[in-house]
């Protein structure tokens, strides 16, 4: 068995402020073991609530990796909250900036340095009232081609029942439950070596997503709308 990936004071600080708010939830995973011990490897997940960094935070360390999130910009502000999330590893994304680019780069060479990177490709807590996730952005699918590692799709459940961002309702008790749901890696070799056209990058994070939606369904025992609210 690998050892765990050393992390450093940030990520030591970081476990000692995440670990106890995932207490609040009764944590379920499954197929966890998809999740690479060593090596490079991108983990796209949908994002339902404000708690879900620090939840997903537990579960790649329990799983004895490092997460390096892509998180907005406006994060790193936070006190505390920031000089966590930067001291870890984490990259800042400024959208819609001339800075964008650059936090682009900087995941390419975490990947390169053989680290996981955790990604939110919606961008933002999905507002459909009933969780199911919101129109994408392509950002995963440019990370997704320009690196030959591992895209493990994954689905979260639960948190939002905790903290919902939809009705800004906070609800620790009774604890619920938290699931954290793996899939297989996806195979993006037909895309591999094209030219990255927004048509392609389209395509690519639409097929993402649709993983990650699979897991959901599998999850919630339920289908979602043939259209969902914001566009998905």
């Amino acid at each position: 068995m690998a050892e765990r990936e050393k992390g450093g004071f940030w990520v030591g600080a970081a476990a000692v402020l995440f670990y106890p708010l995932t207490w609040m939830g009764r944590s379920v995973y499954r197929d966890a073991e998809r999740i690479p011990r060593e090596g490079p490897a991108l983990l796209v997940l949908n994002h339902v609530s404000h708690l879900d960094p620090a939840v997903d935070a537990v579960f790649v360390h329990r799983n004895r990796r490092v997460p390096r999130f892509m998180a907005k910009e406006s994060l790193t502000r936070i006190p505390v909250f920031g000089k966590i999330l930067l001291g870890s590893g984490g990259i800042p994304v400024s959208r819609g900036t001339t800075e964008a680019g650059d936090s682009l780069k900087a995941a390419h060479q975490t990947l390169q340095d053989g680290k996981v990177v955790v990604i939110y490709p919606e961008g933002t807590i999905t507002k459909d009232p009933e969780g199911w996730p919101k129109r994408a952005y392509t950002g995963v699918a440019r990370l997704a081609l320009a690196n030959d590692v591992p895209v493990i799709p994954i689905a979260r459940w639960g948190t939002q029942r905790i903290w919902n961002g939809y009705t800004k309702k906070f609800r620790p008790l009774p604890r619920k439950t938290v699931v954290h749901a793996v899939g297989e890696p996806v195979d993006l070799s037909a895309y591999r070596g094209k030219e990255p056209t927004p048509a392609l990058l389209r395509e690519v994070t639409d097929l993402l997503m649709a993983r990650v939606l699979e897991l959901l369904v599998d999850v919630r025992g339920e289908q979602p709308p043939s259209r969902q609210g914001d566009g998905a």
